[in-house]
């Protein structure tokens, strides 16, 4: 018997924003003997529930998720720290008999379970401030065409307003004098996956139009479900600010910004909706690239949307 024959199954399934992801999981989960985990840099936290659009406390009930509401709003929470936590909840998993299946599109987690995280010096708050306060000034592309100069790798990867990411990688050239890009290729990673087999199915538009519908459908029915009231409660805190990674999540930014009363209502609308469209373009562009994946198109050869049973009974072929 071959090492693929006997090593535990791990499935991962991913997908651009608004694809239904979480409805095939859940689906999946009715048929095979899997157990859920989040991969999703938004619903890590706690109260960030309608403007992630978090599956609902029925559907939590019925098909638990791990990694879901496990860090406060105020907290920063990591690749590095998903590794670990997405590893624990794996081999917990597989020791109970059952199948992890990790669901989500924050691609950057799924790449740092696969390939492994080279060791990054630990955040500097002080150069932070300066970053985010020249980001303030000059514009975070201003930010992006400097990394571009100093680890060009790295700038390649990134959206021109991609905070998080860009602070992070000119943070790691300023801390240890080396690249991103220098301290990965120096480190020999070996994927912590090795001994899983692990299946990849990833959800794909064929008409990336009715992707930009279901998105600002999504982002107008979650305004009418109380979105903005929910980021009411989180600024009550008192706590919290927008340049927190929670608040930079995509929607809630622009809903704070027009709380604080830097825009109107209908440009929030259509800024939420670009932010959304935005991720969405760069999760597919992660996708394009991506070794060893099963894709399901959303769509058939004609156009028409397909139905969910139609996408779970390929999703279950492959899957064997």
């Amino acid at each position: 018997m071959s090492l693929g024959d006997i090593r535990p199954r791990a499935i991962f399934l991913m997908g651009p924003t608004a694809s239904g992801k979480t409805d095939l999981a859940m689906a999946i989960s009715d048929h095979l003997p899997v157990e859920l985990i989040s991969v999703d840099s938004a619903l890590v936290y706690r109260g960030l529930d309608i403007g992630s659009a978090k599956p609902s406390p029925q559907e939590l009930a019925r098909y638990p998720h791990r990694l879901i509401d496990i860090c406060d709003p105020a907290e920063s929470y990591s690749a590095g720290r998903f590794r670990v936590d997405a590893l624990t909840a794996m081999e917990e998993i597989t020791a109970a008999g059952k199948i992890p299946l990790l669901v989500g599109g924050t691609m950057l987690y799924f790449k740092a379970l696969l390939q492994g995280m080279a060791e990054m010096p630990e955040a500097d708050p002080a150069f932070r401030a300066q970053i985010e306060a020249r980001a303030e000034k000059e514009g975070w592309p201003a930010l992006h065409r400097e990394l571009e100069m100093v680890d060009p790798q790295i700038a390649a990867q990134l959206h021109p307003n991609h905070s998080v990411r860009i602070e992070r990688a000119l943070e790691v050239y300023h801390l240890t004098g080396k690249t991103m890009t220098q301290l990965r290729a120096e480190q020999e990673l070996e994927s912590p996956l090795a001994h899983y087999r692990v299946q990849q199915l990833a959800i794909l538009p064929r008409d990336r139009s009715i992707l930009h519908q279901r998105i600002a459908l999504r982002f107008e029915h979650m305004l009418e479900n109380g979105f903005i009231d929910e980021v009411k409660a989180l600024r009550a805190r008192g706590d919290l600010h927008k340049d927190l990674p929670a608040i930079r999540a995509v929607g809630y930014r622009q809903v704070w910004e027009y709380l604080d009363g830097d825009t109107d209502y209908p440009h929030m609308l259509e800024a939420g909706i670009a932010a959304t469209r935005q991720l969405a373009k760069r999760q597919l562009t992660w996708l394009r690239g991506w070794p060893n994946v099963h894709y399901i198109y959303a769509q058939d050869a004609g156009g028409k949307v397909r139905k969910l049973d139609e996408m779970l009974t390929e999703a279950l072929k492959f899957l064997g």
